[in-house]
């Protein structure tokens, strides 16, 4: 243990000297405050906490190692425009895209990927994890890894094909209201302003207990609940280029508005909405694993990581923390997102870094 304490110092000490002998003032900041928090936790803490605060930083050094790399693949494979984009994405950017990735070749080959059948009980109710099981047993005695991958591929593929609901009816109705305008944008703004008045959970569990908790009506549904949003961000941002000038040289000139918002109006507005997909994707998808919590979302033996949650919180109590990690599938995707759609909106923003 205190070969550790004096070999992780080392380490830092040599480390932080050689970042500011070389001048790279960003990784001498980073290496010289790690050792001071290091410093303070090891006095806390003792040998353990500096343990944790090594496996941290090995973790985001390994995170940061895989984004670079990611982002450098995707700079080689794209096309040269695309490329000098990628090339200034931030490394929390290139994260969020690789985590995207793993998460949809997780969806998309879940049958070759996951040992079991997603509703295959192989065992005895929450069996402990070995060489055939990676994450041991459901309160059925169900593989959790393989009940894990099928998830990706049934919360993800529903929580985007409302996602992609909602943004075909709002998106269309925000265009079509900011061409036309008058009585036909009045109209529409009405009732968006009543359906966003409606609080969001308690209008999904009331709707779902009416009508069943069928896969379609809930995509339905949520995409309903969702909708209005998308509408009120389009009808803002397309309402900022129908006044231009070249909208108005384009009605002289007697194009049609389907003309205008396909060739006018909607490639002026793509960088925006979409950051907003992916803002939505993660409301959505936070509120299916919430309906599915609650038991109104997909229902068994489809897996499915918020009932996962529910049907295993019984193993928290007894220090298991199997239950969590369906719950940290569903917080890593979100995180994700929101890397990529910030570096989005930032660069649609017109901000330069310095």
């Amino acid at each position: 243990m205190l070969t550790f304490v004096i070999v992780y110092y080392g380490v830092l000490i040599a480390a932080s000297c050689a970042a500011a002998y070389f001048k790279q003032r960003q990784a001498f900041q980073l290496l010289f405050s790690l050792l001071l928090v290091s410093m303070v936790v090891g006095i806390v803490g003792g040998a353990a906490g500096l343990r944790f605060i090594a496996i941290a930083a090995c973790l985001l050094a390994a995170a940061a190692g895989i984004s670079y790399a990611f982002r450098e693949f995707l700079v080689q494979i794209a096309k040269p425009s695309l490329a000098r984009e990628l090339r200034t994405a931030p490394l929390t950017a290139a994260f969020g895209m690789f985590i995207i990735f793993v998460y949809a070749v997780a969806a998309i080959f879940a049958p070759w990927i996951a040992p079991f059948g997603q509703a295959e009980v192989i065992d005895s109710a929450f069996a402990p994890a070995d060489d055939k099981m990676l994450l041991g047993a459901d309160q059925l005695g169900r593989d959790m890894f393989s009940r894990l991958i099928y998830a990706a591929r049934n919360t993800v593929g529903l929580a985007l094909s409302a996602t992609i609901l909602a943004f075909l009816m709002g998106a269309g109705a925000g265009l079509w209201a900011a061409v036309r305008g008058g009585w036909f944008d009045t109209a529409f703004g009405r009732v968006v302003d009543i359906l966003m008045s409606i609080p969001s959970l308690i209008f999904a569990l009331l709707i779902l207990s009416i009508f069943g908790t069928n896969l379609t009506i809930i995509v339905v549904v949520v995409a309903i609940m969702y909708a209005p949003r998308v509408f009120r961000l389009t009808r803002a941002v397309a309402g900022n280029v129908v006044v231009m000038d070249y909208i108005e040289a384009a009605r002289l000139r007697g194009e049609g508005d389907w003309f205008l918002i396909r060739r006018e109006i909607l490639p002026n507005t793509t960088a925006p909405l979409i950051a907003e997909f992916g803002l939505e994707f993660c409301f959505v998808f936070l509120l299916m694993a919430g309906l599915s919590f609650l038991g109104l979302g997909i229902q068994p033996p489809t897996a499915d990581w918020g009932s996962m949650v529910r049907e295993n919180a019984t193993l928290i109590s007894f220090g298991e923390i199997t239950p969590l990690i369906p719950a940290a599938a569903i917080a890593l995707l979100t995180v994700a997102v929101n890397f990529v759609v910030d570096w989005m909106l930032f660069r649609s923003s017109g901000l330069k870094e310095r």
